[in-house]
């Protein structure tokens, strides 16, 4: 004897929640591109009849070949450097100096100026010419 089933079988894919899935994944990479650039959204700034800028001076520090160093003009010699540089850099809130020295001097003389630097808690940048 046979039996039958009321009814044939058919095998379906229940697409609606792949739906909402795909609505939801548009949605956060919709929203995860907005915060990684933040220039997406275009803004009116306010307006002011005064500009003035906040961006900080860094101080330069200039070392010449003959192992003169300088402060931005004035000649200070490398026993007061740590003392000239703390004022110097006194009312800056993130102090940053510029490096300039002479392409002929030893990299020891480098690594001195840079451990005053360090020892000082400061931000140095190393002033290099293009070729």
């Amino acid at each position: 004897m046979k039996i039958r089933r009321r009814r044939d079988f058919h095998d379906e894919d229940a697409m609606a929640s792949m739906n909402d899935i795909m609505f939801f994944l548009m949605l956060f990479f919709l929203i995860i591109s907005t915060m990684a650039n933040p220039n997406v959204i275009k803004l009116m700034l306010p307006k002011a009849n005064s500009s003035e800028q906040l961006a900080k001076q860094p101080v330069t520090l200039s070392v010449t070949a003959d192992k003169h160093y300088f402060i931005n003009t004035t000649e200070i010699p490398l026993e007061g450097l740590e003392n000239a540089l703390q004022v110097a850099l006194t009312n800056n809130a993130d102090p940053t100096v510029v490096l300039r020295v002479a392409d002929n001097l030893t990299v020891q003389d480098l690594v001195d100026v840079m451990s005053i630097g360090a020892k000082l808690k400061l931000k140095m940048v190393l002033s290099t010419e293009a070729k």
